[in-house]
């Protein structure tokens, strides 16, 4: 199984997201904002980063952008609730996939299967 970095400034998300990834059998780290994000990612270098778009301190497509300069091909899932030019924007910034929320448990489980057999 993977390891996963999961970026929400969210709590209840954070812990939703981590019972569907576990649930799965991956390991999952969790982080506020996207500076503790890039601090984790830095350290552990997991197989897959899934980050909030809207999120004090540094934002999602800053997190994105910073992660995708070290490293070019592990991928990353930008999910938000802020609608799709958020996530449009991610995607030309360097994100492999987005996810809008809310989103179903399947729809996460489905993502993350792909992304990391790919």
């Amino acid at each position: 199984m993977a390891d996963i970095l999961v970026i929400d400034d969210d709590a209840s998300m954070r812990r939703l997201v981590y019972r569907i990834l576990t649930g799965m059998g991956h390991t999952v780290q969790l982080a506020e904002d996207g500076v503790k994000g890039l601090a984790a990612y830095r350290r552990t270098h997991p197989d897959l980063v899934i980050t909030d778009m809207v999120m004090p301190e540094a934002e999602g497509i800053e997190t994105i952008w910073e992660i995708r300069r070290e490293a070019p091909t592990v991928p990353i899932v930008a999910m938000t609730a802020h609608g799709d030019s958020y996530l449009r924007q991610a995607i030309v910034l360097g994100a492999t996939a987005s996810l809008e929320k809310p989103f179903q448990p399947d729809e996460l489980q489905t993502l993350v299967d792909r992304l990391l057999i790919a």
